[in-house]
């Protein structure tokens, strides 16, 4: 049965009016269009919903019938499509991000904080997964979009750079390279290290880093989070190399003569030349954010952008 909604509502209104003139005004158009929009409602049908006289339109049994439900179907049809057209200004439902460990830890939590200021009706569901995980999640469609590094394939994914940082040195205070305000990455040639594990989308740039510049360390540790690195450090088990980030504020401050607690402080160094990581939100190509999705992947990137000062 092909019937369209202009059929429906040209019945209603004439229906409701008992007039084709009337319901012509009503939903401004001709009266010969309205008449043929109920005419071919009808011979749709198969019924005759309308007697027509000169002086008067009344309703058939079957008009009766369908002017009593098809006018509450009208009714709700009209409250689903302005519910639905308010979702383009509205500011309020669920967003799913999925995020690497050390960007859940130093960026979204105070992404999460602004946007429950900003928009209160805004839920951000946070997944803190490994990279390749939350790629994954990108790609199936569990999760709204990502916040990764910069990964090596991304032909499928939409990315957008939200953030670029350095990479720096961490280790003891009385550690001799702690006496240098920057630190030449050959100068990790022979030392001990403690790095995050290939889950990381920063491992890979570390350790290209490190051959290029013909830096042959031996890496001692490889772990999951920037916690447990520090940890070891300070235990003396090696230096470390981490995205600014990661770093406390702190610690940039801190030499070695004004370090607290002696060799059991941790210290940043620069190091150079200055090696960056790529921080982006990542969605999948062909799929468009819903509008309070959006707003979470602006919050986001606004934040990031004043993060390190950028």
């Amino acid at each position: 049965m092909n019937i369209s909604l202009r059929q429906l509502r040209a019945f209603v209104a004439v229906a409701q009016s008992s007039s084709f003139s009337r319901a012509a005004d009503a939903l401004a158009l001709t009266q010969p269009a309205i008449s043929r929009n109920v005419t071919d409602l009808e011979q749709a049908m198969g019924l005759l919903l309308l007697h027509r006289t000169t002086r008067e339109v009344e309703l058939t049994e079957a008009g009766r019938l369908l002017l009593g439900n098809l006018s509450r179907v009208l009714e709700d049809l009209d409250a689903c499509l302005l519910e639905v057209q308010g979702l383009a200004t509205q500011r309020k439902g669920r967003v799913k991000v999925a995020s690497s460990p050390t960007l859940s830890a130093n960026l979204l939590p105070q992404c999460i904080a602004r946007g429950r200021q900003q928009s209160p009706g805004v839920n951000i569901q946070l997944l803190d997964r490994i990279q390749s995980d939350v790629l994954l999640s990108v790609r199936s469609g569990e999760v709204d979009f990502g916040v990764v590094i910069d990964p090596s394939e991304k032909q499928d994914l939409h990315a957008q750079t939200i953030l670029t940082e350095p990479f720096c040195l961490v280790c003891l205070s009385s550690h001799g390279l702690a006496r240098k305000k920057e630190v030449h990455w050959a100068q990790l040639a022979g030392e001990s290290l403690v790095l995050l594990d290939h889950a990381s989308g920063s491992r890979r740039l570390i350790d290209a880093a490190l051959q290029a510049h013909g830096a042959a360390a031996s890496v001692v540790q490889e772990v999951g989070h920037t916690a447990t690195i520090y940890s070891m450090v300070q235990q003396g088990l090696g230096l470390s190399v981490v995205p600014r980030l990661a770093i406390p504020a702190a610690w940039a401050a801190r030499t070695a003569t004004t370090a607290a607690a002696g060799s059991a402080a941790l210290v940043s160094r620069a190091l150079v030349p200055k090696v960056q990581r790529s921080i982006m939100l990542v969605k999948r190509q062909q799929r468009e954010l819903s509008p309070v999705a959006h707003l979470v992947w602006d919050l986001i990137a606004e934040e990031a952008v004043g993060l390190l000062g950028q």
